[in-house]
């Protein structure tokens, strides 16, 4: 079992035949997913990496049974993308695409949860099972399968992270990229009792940064709710008050959501924090010693 994605998941590409959709269906199957259909309009009839492309995603539905998509699209079509998928059927949307207007999103978030679909993103690198399916595009290299669960808000941090993990001999059940957007499709709140209800993860790594409440919000579900013992970082300790960092998402209001406030937030629910990227595989390496232990 893995969080989301299994060996079943059955992947449309759309926006496949830009340089993005393409690279990274190259990359999807080499991790061994099964990408089965990509979607350009106009595009009919060609192939992209062994891929046949359809000119709408319920063609590509139709023709081979697809059940999930990952979402190349420029911005400014990626909602209309978005609705086209769900109503289509796929219940699984991996949008890649950043910069999307904060309405569109909205728009799109609540879309999805009335027809009974999830997103992961946007602006994120996606969701990986090890051994099992990727959609999106984390790198390949870093993952490792084993029992370590990731759930982030940073992408090149999850990057770092999950291949410090590797590197002490230990791996991955499932990672998800949320996305940096002030509105994501899958909060930390909505990805935790995925994680719990998942055998294969017996620990799991939350990666934060600054911005909104969703870490605060993560931590008092892991208070009453959570029962595996979580690592977490939270990044951007040294961001001036009020002042964007990175991520749309990532800027501090009115004293909320500063690193501060995440850090001590976690705590009190019993998670153990690290002050630096580096140190997070450590302190789970020592997580699942003591797990041995007992």
């Amino acid at each position: 079992m893995s969080v989301l994605v299994t060996p079943e998941t059955r992947v449309v590409v759309q926006g496949i035949t830009g340089h993005q959709g393409t690279v990274h269906t190259r990359q999807m199957k080499l991790f061994g997913t099964a990408v089965v259909a990509g979607v350009t309009p106009g595009k009919a009839g060609t192939t992209v990496e062994d891929v046949p492309v359809f000119d709408a995603v319920r063609d590509a539905v139709h023709a081979t049974q697809a059940n999930a998509t990952c979402i190349f699209v420029p911005a400014p079509y990626a909602k209309d993308a978005l609705i086209e998928a769900v109503d289509a059927g796929l219940r699984l949307a991996v949008v890649v695409t950043e910069h999307i207007p904060f309405h569109d999103m909205l728009v799109m978030y609540h879309y999805a949860r009335e027809k009974g679909a999830r997103i992961i993103g946007p602006n994120c690198p996606g969701i990986a099972a090890p051994g099992k399916a990727k959609v999106g595009i984390i790198p390949n290299v870093v993952f490792h399968p084993g029992h370590i669960g990731v759930i982030s808000r940073s992408g090149t941090l999850t990057y770092e992270i999950v291949n410090g993990i590797s590197e002490h001999g230990l791996g991955q059940s499932t990672c998800i990229g949320l996305g940096g957007d002030p509105v994501v499709g899958t909060s930390f709140v909505d990805a935790l009792p995925l994680f719990e209800g998942d055998p294969e993860t017996d620990v799991l790594v939350l990666v934060g940064e600054i911005g909104g409440t969703a870490e605060e919000d993560g931590a008092e579900y892991i208070r009453h709710h959570f029962t595996k013992p979580v690592v977490a970082y939270i990044a951007g300790r040294s961001a001036p008050p009020g002042k964007r960092m990175g991520h749309a998402g990532a800027i501090i209001s009115r004293g909320k959501g500063t690193a501060a406030t995440k850090v001590a937030a976690l705590e009190a629910a019993g998670a153990r924090v690290g002050r630096f990227p580096y140190e997070i595989p450590d302190l789970v390496a020592e997580v699942v010693r003591a797990q041995a232990r007992r």
